[in-house]
């Protein structure tokens, strides 16, 4: 009888055990968090950055219209909602277009007004201020990590690199090609994701020069993010190249992998679209990509060919779990999708834009955990 007893008992603890575990798996998914009230339509963002489950910044612009170019856009996570911060003696138009920081009282975020001016914001801790940007730099991101801080943007149609000294920026060498992103380790170890004349390429700083690999070399292909776990692994994802089509073909993604002494091609699943975000774990090993534009190759003979792909992949370490952002009513799906990892948790922020009615557009953000 406590026999029976036992077993029954075993019984129950386990099926109380998969409804628990059934409940879990069905909440783990991306949902929607709205923007304030006081961002108006027509708005965009473009990039964020988070310190921890309370705090959290994102950049875009505001009131953009068919014929404006809107103002700059900065909203900040309490923990709670996200609020529309004040920008006092900043009244110029434009967009802020990427943030990074070292710490929550380093935060740097750029910019570029309607004129095609650079500007140069900083968050100290309590408020936000104009910065002097470099001198004759057109800014078109800022990079974090490794307690370092850099900028990319041109010099009269030049790309360059900037590092922050902690007094002023200074120049970089610049890889051949284009970059387009950048994953920072310390001041002697950064990577580079960009495109040079044969391809994509990944490069490698070492504090004196660069080291540049073709990591795709099919016409066109070019990867934007990378992403460092260690010596023997480090991701890169953009676009693959092609070769003719009509206009707006669809282009097939890029994701490649380096594990100490070669370049490989990873297969993901979906057919079209950009790699946009590679994101980590806590760990540093790589936990998420964002696939804007995602689509598949739909049943044989249908019209049109192509259905909706995954916007998000989820890495376990052995394969990829897909996940499709939420419908929000009256928005159409992301254009852009920019990742933000949580630090010390597994919550992971996505911003960018979404389609809106008769060719507008809404702001997006989402978030997993």
């Amino acid at each position: 009888m406590a026999r029976r007893l036992v077993v029954a008992a075993l019984a129950v603890a386990m099926t109380l055990m998969t409804a628990l575990s059934s409940a879990a798996a069905e909440t783990l998914s991306w949902q929607h968090v709205p923007v304030p009230a006081q961002v108006r339509p027509q708005a965009a963002l473009n990039e964020a950055v988070a310190f921890g489950p309370d705090r959290a910044w994102a950049v875009g612009a505001d009131a953009v219209g068919r014929e404006a170019p809107g103002f700059p856009l900065v909203l900040r996570w309490d923990g709670t909602a996200w609020q529309r911060q004040s920008l006092p003696g900043i009244g110029w138009q434009g967009e802020l277009l990427s943030i990074a920081a070292t710490s929550p009282t380093a935060v740097w975020a750029v910019g570029r007004d309607s004129a095609g001016g650079a500007h140069l914001l900083r968050h100290d801790g309590n408020s936000w201020h104009e910065s002097r940007p470099p001198r004759g730099v057109v800014l078109t991101k800022a990079v974090a990590g490794g307690g370092e801080t850099w900028l990319i943007g041109s010099r009269d149609g030049v790309q360059v690199l900037l590092r922050w000294d902690g007094r002023g920026w200074r120049d970089v060498p610049v890889p051949p090609g284009s970059v387009y992103g950048l994953h920072i380790l310390a001041a002697d170890d950064v990577w580079a994701a960009g495109i040079a004349d044969t391809g994509a390429a990944v490069s490698h700083w070492n504090g004196q020069a660069w080291q540049q690999t073709i990591v795709d070399g099919f016409p066109r292909s070019a990867v934007s993010s990378v992403l460092a776990v260690s010596p023997t692994e480090v991701w890169a994802g953009g676009t693959a190249g092609f070769v003719g089509g009509p206009p707006g073909r669809p282009i097939p993604p890029l994701l490649v992998r380096f594990d100490g002494q070669a370049w490989s091609h990873v297969t993901v699943p979906t057919d079209f679209g950009s790699i946009s975000s590679l994101t980590p774990a806590t760990s540093g090993a790589l936990a998420w990509i964002s696939v804007s534009r995602s689509q598949k190759w739909g049943p044989p003979g249908s019209n049109p060919p192509f259905v909706p792909g995954p916007d998000f992949l989820a890495w376990n370490g052995q394969s990829f779990t897909e996940y499709s952002e939420p419908a929000v009513a009256g928005e159409g799906d992301s254009s852009v999708l920019r990742l933000a990892p949580v630090p010390g948790t597994t919550t992971v922020w996505s911003v960018g834009r979404a389609d809106g009615p008769e060719g507008t557009f809404a702001p997006r953000i989402l978030r997993f955990g």
